[in-house]
């Protein structure tokens, strides 16, 4: 898979698109909280951008509603991941990175020099991840785990 830049905005085939309106409204309401049109936006915003950052989001989010402030955003990206809608990781040192939560685990890639974020099945973690639960306890989060480094087109085997 190619890698993508953070910033790039491309609609991702193997997040799951399939919360329609109505599930979303109704998910709102067994909460207690209604169906806004901002909501429905920043949740449509995370499934097009595939990973993305609050920031990246707003910018998006804005395209369409230029009235939605950054703070919306935040707090709608935390209920969306409270409704299990969404889930976050740490790929900088900057703003979490949201994704779809029910899409497929997987390893970030992430470029230290472009920004891109390419993806890697979780199966070839595990044998490190069998060894750490045998001998030390511990499972690890696949969805949490991030290699830094350089793609192929900013490290030295560069593709033309």
């Amino acid at each position: 898979m190619p890698c993508r830049s953070r910033r790039e905005v491309r609609a991702r085939p193997n997040y799951d698109r399939g919360v329609s309106e109505s599930s979303l409204a109704e998910l709102l309401r067994a909460r207690g909280l209604r169906l806004t049109a901002q909501r429905q936006l920043i949740l449509q915003a995370v499934l097009d951008l595939g990973h993305a950052t609050p920031e990246q989001v707003h910018t998006a989010v804005r395209e369409v509603a230029a009235g939605v402030n950054i703070t919306t955003i935040y707090r709608t990206l935390e209920l969306l991941e409270r409704l299990g809608l969404v889930t976050h990781t740490h790929l900088s040192h900057g703003s979490p990175t949201y994704h779809a939560a029910g899409e497929d685990q997987h390893v970030h890639l992430v470029c230290r020099e472009c920004g891109a974020i390419d993806e890697m099945d979780p199966e070839l973690m595990r044998p490190l991840s069998d060894q750490l639960a045998g001998e030390r306890g511990f499972r690890v989060d696949i969805g949490h785990v991030s290699f830094f480094g350089l793609c192929a087109r900013c490290g030295d085997g560069e593709k033309t």
